[in-house]
């Protein structure tokens, strides 16, 4: 394997995981945002009215993309296990 390829496999290993993560990253920091919003509005400090909603946003959000993510996960492995014999050569 020479480091071109090496460092090309790395880079793309390293897109699809921001790609994947993106979504639930984008949406824990848009409800963190607006539940701090509603506590500085409303002063009300409550620790569970952080977690839950982000908790309950990324589980919905979770369930809504899972098909999408296991498709490009899958596409990145069977794309990797092709790539194997010039790997080894």
């Amino acid at each position: 394997m020479n480091p071109e390829f090496a460092a090309e496999v790395v880079k793309s290993m390293i897109f699809l995981s921001i790609t994947v993560a993106a979504p639930f990253l984008l949406a824990a920091m848009l409800i963190g945002l607006g539940v701090g919003l509603f506590q500085a509005v409303t002063s009300i400090h409550e620790q569970t009215l952080t977690f839950v909603p982000k908790a309950l946003g990324i589980t919905g959000l979770m369930l809504l993309l899972l098909p999408w993510m296991l498709r490009k996960l899958t596409e990145f492995g069977t794309a990797i296990i092709e790539r194997m014999p010039q790997m080894v050569g």
